[in-house]
Formats: C-alpha cells, sequence, structure tokens
C-alpha cells in the first residue's frame, strides 16, 4: 500500500479534548485531515477546532458528547451524516481506567469504563466499518495498551478492557485484509497525559520510562504508512509485552502486582 493522503481523509477522533486524542488530531490535521472532534468537554473541544482551523486550514466538526451511552456510533453516524459528513477514518481513543483492587472499585464507575472502553468502541467500530472499507483508503485505529498483554492487578479491569481492544482490533486487521481498510492497534506504554489523574496513580508505570503523547501518535501513524503494517504496535515498554509471552503467567502476574503497589 502506498502512504495515506490525509487531504482526502474525514477522520473522526474520540476522546480529542485531551492526551493522545488531541494529539492525534493535532497531527491529522497537519497531514491535512479534515475532522470531527468527539467528547463531553465542549469547550476544550471548541479551543482546539480553532487551533487546528487557524494553523492547517482544515475543515473541524465538534461533538460534545458521552459516549458510553447505548448505541454510541449508530447514533453519532446518523447525526453527522444527516449533516453530510461521511467519515472515511476513525480513531477510538476515549478510555480511562482506575487504580485500586477490585473489592474498593465503585460499581457504577466499573461500569462506566466497560461501556466507554470496549461497548462505545464496539459500537463505533460496526457503524463505521462498512463505510470505512469502502472508502478504499479508510483508516481504522484503536487505541488499546502495553497493559493489555498481561494481567494487571489494581488496574484489573481496565487492563482486561484493553486486552479486549487489543484481540477485536487485530481480529479486525485479519478480517479486513483483503479490502483498502487499513487497521491498527495502538498499544502505548507509560505515556504524560491525564490518564494518571483519572486512574488516582502517579506511579504505576511498570517499569516504563513515560514518552509524549507526540511520540506515540507519530509512532502509530508511521505504522499505518508501512508498505505490510502490522495489526497493532507496541509504542514504547516492549521488554514487559514481550516477558509476557516467555515467562510463566504466575510470575507475570506477581510482577504486576509488585509494581502497582509501589
Amino acid at each position: 500500500m502506498s502512504k495515506i493522503d490525509y487531504r482526502r481523509q474525514t477522520v473522526i477522533v474520540t476522546g480529542a479534548s485531551s492526551g493522545l486524542g488531541a494529539e492525534f488530531a493535532r497531527q491529522l490535521a497537519r497531514r491535512g485531515a479534515d475532522l470531527v472532534l468527539v467528547a463531553r468537554r465542549a469547550d476544550r473541544l471548541k479551543d482546539l477546532a480553532d487551533e487546528l482551523t487557524h494553523a492547517h486550514g482544515v475543515t473541524v466538526t465538534v461533538v460534545a458528547r458521552d459516549l458510553g451511552q447505548p448505541d454510541a456510533g449508530r447514533t453519532l453516524r446518523a447525526e453527522l451524516e444527516s449533516r453530510g459528513i461521511h467519515a472515511t477514518g476513525l480513531v477510538n481513543n476515549a478510555g480511562f481506567g482506575t487504580h485500586n483492587a477490585l473489592t474498593d472499585e465503585d460499581p457504577d464507575r466499573l461500569q462506566s469504563m466497560i461501556a466507554l472502553n470496549v461497548s462505545a468502541l464496539v459500537d463505533l467500530s460496526r457503524a463505521y466499518i462498512d463505510p470505512l472499507t469502502s472508502a478504499d483508503t479508510g483508516i481504522l485505529i484503536n487505541v488499546a495498551s502495553l497493559l493489555g498483554f498481561q494481567p494487571t492487578p489494581y488496574l484489573s479491569v481496565y487492563g482486561a478492557t484493553k486486552a479486549f481492544v487489543l484481540s477485536f482490533t487485530e481480529s479486525l486487521w485479519e478480517e479486513t485484509h483483503d479490502t483498502g481498510l487499513r487497521v491498527l492497534a495502538v498499544c502505548p506504554g507509560a505515556t504524560k497525559t491525564e490518564f494518571y489523574d483519572a486512574a488516582g496513580s502517579e506511579t504505576a508505570d511498570y517499569g516504563a520510562k513515560r514518552v509524549t503523547p507526540d511520540h506515540v501518535v507519530r509512532t502509530a501513524l508511521d505504522t499505518l504508512d508501512r508498505r505490510s503494517a502490522p495489526p497493532s504496535v507496541i509504542t514504547n515498554g516492549r521488554p514487559l509485552a514481550l516477558a509476557s509471552k516467555i515467562l510463566p503467567r504466575r510470575l507475570i502476574v506477581r510482577f504486576m502486582g509488585r509494581m502497582a503497589r509501589r
């Protein structure tokens, strides 16, 4: 495949109000893509849209919405297409985590996490898989995590949601392999974002140095441009993922638990 011409793309970015979502928006706009920015914080989306429009001359649509609600993908697609906006790309970045033993977790917050990290991502992917495939040059990026490669005590539900995203996305990569759609699961390790504030943890980096959102997004977009792009990419912390394939599960779980308690 040739390099992607983003000037022909209209890309939806979820969780675009901060962190990796905002950085995906900036780098895609820099490459010439029109954007649809989706998140709950309308003021931040509006500020980012103004920044990108002025800096790059792209068209940016803002949709302030809680994607944790049922039918998130189908509802969003219907709304956008009623406004004449037909997306050719989707970056499923919206998500959050918490850092607690399961017995200390708020059940409602756990349900919200699963709804956003898993259900919304699947519904958005299903809602757009046909038009993205039909676009012939479509892209689908799902943000997983390094923690999706092994059990993660004290981030047990978050890690499990990201394991789901990784498996789901790699399966879609094979299902769409004979089409023009490019599918990628991005697996960041520790990254300098607001994730740690939301999760309630400042120390659980699992031995990996935190990288910038710029590094994660550049790695993802560069990977998509490869002639034979893989189904997933680890942006940092690769030794941890490799260890999970070599060492006994018992040792990996114990190691992850000790790191989480530091």
